[in-house]
């Protein structure tokens, strides 16, 4: 048995919703069916509206999460101004993260497998003293080819994932300077997945003010400091938010995958990234992006 299983040292959990009632509560109820719900702290960082528009879908998810039970305790953080996605997930996981040492983040539109919590739980404890590890996912590409149980990739992500406040600190949040560093180190291309998913300008987009992603800060921060990520060969979150609902989203069915129902096996593996692993999901991105071509030319030819 695992140590932390023992010793009840489950990690803490920040769930992050704005103005979306009905994938809250999608969200909410996936994580209430978790093995390790009821022994889990829940800590809901409530986002304020950003204009009148958005009072009545804000009031109406605040009112739905004074209902939330099935946890070990639920605490609800509601925000009296607006902070903006970015702000919101980098002040609350950077609280939780220095109080308690480690912490679960998900988003209000990713639903969970019910060994979600257990696979988070299990794999902190396993690579608690591993400092190469810079974090743990939980979504996995719905890529074509068979992956190992486990598997690191370089850098991170951030649909469903975990942290420790060592590797939480690497975070760097000036955008300006990631992408330099980047540059400098002539990493573009590789930080791009050879230029399979456009990262890169992404990260552009964000120092111009045209995004608001943390999430792409996080993953040059752990990237340029050369850590892994371990991810499970089967998803254990779906993300329910591509269908135009999210501030940052458009309609998409290309991330879309089937939640695995059974316990993902963990154990110790080579500290390294895994190429086959990396490379199915290379090509997962490129049938992607000539999908999108594809679709464009024919449409030019009609």
């Amino acid at each position: 048995m695992i140590t932390y299983m023992k010793d009840n040292n489950f990690s803490p959990i920040a769930l992050f919703v704005y103005n979306r009632p009905y994938h809250t509560k999608k969200t909410i109820e996936a994580l209430q069916k978790n093995l390790l719900a009821n022994v889990s702290d829940l800590f809901i960082f409530s986002d304020s509206y950003k204009n009148e528009t958005e009072i009545k879908n804000v009031s109406d998810v605040r009112n739905y999460l004074k209902l939330v039970t099935e946890f070990k305790n639920v605490t609800i953080i509601e925000r009296q101004k607006n902070l903006g996605l970015a702000n919101s997930i980098i002040s609350g996981v950077t609280e939780i993260a220095n109080k308690y040492g480690k912490v679960i983040v998900l988003e209000d539109d990713l639903v969970t497998s019910k060994y979600f919590l257990t696979y988070m739980n299990e794999a902190l404890d396993l690579y608690k003293d591993v400092d190469k590890v810079a974090s743990i996912h939980g979504y996995t590409y719905p890529v074509k080819y068979p992956l190992p149980e486990t598997f690191f990739l370089r850098g991170a992500d951030c649909w469903g994932w975990a942290t420790w406040k060592r590797s939480w600190d690497l975070f760097e949040s000036d955008g300006k300077k990631l992408l330099k560093l980047l540059e400098k180190k002539h990493l573009i291309k590789e930080f791009n997945l050879d230029d399979s998913y456009n990262y890169s300008k992404m990260l552009e987009r964000q120092i111009l003010g045209l995004n608001d992603s943390w999430a792409v800060r996080w993953h040059a921060s752990c990237f340029l400091s050369n850590k892994l990520t371990l991810y499970p060969g089967y998803s254990l979150v779906n993300n329910i938010g591509h269908d135009s609902s999210g501030t940052h989203s458009r309609k998409s069915d290309s991330f879309e995958t089937t939640l695995y129902e059974n316990q993902i096996k963990l154990q110790k593996i080579p500290i390294e990234e895994n190429i086959i692993a990396k490379k199915a999901i290379i090509k997962y991105f490129n049938s992607k992006k000539a999908g999108i071509i594809s679709r464009v030319i024919q449409k030019l030819i009609r």
